[in-house]
């Protein structure tokens, strides 16, 4: 077949088709690079090849036993994908503008919060201090005690000193007022996670799995104050490093082209 014959009988509605399918697989492929899922994603194609080549050379019964599996596929990779999926969905449900009148209301929060982690740092207090970034929270807010209220390093102290109502659980930052404190958050399975860190860092850990959102984790054992994302920590970070930490999270990456994102940058997953 000619190239001209090609171009008569594709039209542009089979090329349109074609890069949207692409787009599609695309940013699916960019949403499970490097996460787990990306594994599971092999394993599957790795049975489908067994099945294709079991009915290659006639191996009756592999190729039944592999039709089973492939039939309950769409099912399991709802169950297997399910975080994948939600973050997904979320992804896709974005409006960069609803977030672009957050942005100076979030960085004027910082040094509130840096000076309350290094000082409870410092106290060896525990704390757990959870920043929304573009997906909601509302969730894990409403499980809580709502505040509403500025974010001010006092309020913070106070609200994690110990014997106090409210020490327990985590802080919600929605923009720049604290919207709860006592939050329950969801703890990671993560296997691989160290056994020096205890429930507070799990719990960074999970929401950060599970939600876009920043954590910032004060150790009561230790006084090293990290911070999670994307289910990764970043430890030992003094007051300076913690505050270029938050700004590459919440406002470098979030507004890239913004005048202000040129601020350092230097974390380092644990």
């Amino acid at each position: 077949m000619s190239f001209g014959v090609f171009l008569d009988l594709v039209t542009w509605r089979d090329l349109v088709d074609v890069l949207a399918v692409s787009v599609v697989v695309y940013y699916l492929l960019r949403l499970i690079q490097g996460t787990r899922a990306a594994q599971m994603l092999l394993g599957l194609v790795f049975l489908g090849a067994v099945y294709y080549v079991a009915r290659l050379v006639e191996l009756p019964t592999l190729e039944r036993i592999l039709e089973s599996l492939l039939i309950l596929l769409p099912i399991a990779a709802i169950v297997l994908f399910q975080q994948e999926i939600r973050r997904g969905l979320a992804n896709f449900g974005r409006n960069p503008l609803w977030g672009f009148a957050k942005q100076q209301k979030v960085e004027s929060t910082f040094n509130e919060i840096v000076l309350a982690a290094t000082t409870l740092a410092s106290r060896r207090i525990g704390a757990l201090i959870i920043i929304e970034r573009l997906e909601g929270l509302r969730n894990y807010i409403e499980n809580g005690i709502s505040l509403d209220a500025v974010v001010s390093y006092d309020l913070l102290i106070n609200l994690f000193t110990p014997d106090t109502p409210l020490h327990d659980g985590a802080v919600i930052i929605s923009e720049d007022r604290i919207a709860a404190a006592a939050c329950f958050l969801p703890l990671t399975f993560n296997p691989e996670l160290s056994t020096e860190l205890g429930t507070r860092h799990r719990a960074a850990l999970g929401i950060t799995e599970e939600t876009d959102a920043l954590a910032v984790v004060v150790s009561e054992e230790t006084g090293i104050v990290s911070v999670g994302y994307n289910g990764e920590l970043v430890r030992d970070l003094e007051g300076k490093d913690l505050r270029n930490t938050l700004y590459d999270y919440l406002i470098t990456d979030l507004y890239p082209r913004s005048p202000s994102s040129s601020g350092p940058s230097g974390r380092q997953p644990a």
